[in-house]
């Protein structure tokens, strides 16, 4: 049972999530032989100013 853990800055929409989501969810079941049906999805949406690069924050883009 895969799981994959996905971490974004906010902002994406419910749409776009279900669209990756989607895609991912082919590739592995082709590449690890999982069934679709056992692949999850976890999104967690990081709160703008909660991402540093560099040891300086990520300005908006």
């Amino acid at each position: 049972m895969p799981f994959v853990h996905i971490e974004l800055v906010e902002g994406r929409t419910r749409e776009q999530k279900a669209a990756m989501a989607a895609e991912i969810t082919e590739t592995i079941a082709k590449h690890a032989g999982a069934p679709k049906s056992a692949i999850n999805i976890i999104f967690t949406d990081l709160p703008e100013g909660s991402l540093y690069q560099a040891g300086q924050m990520r300005e908006k883009k």
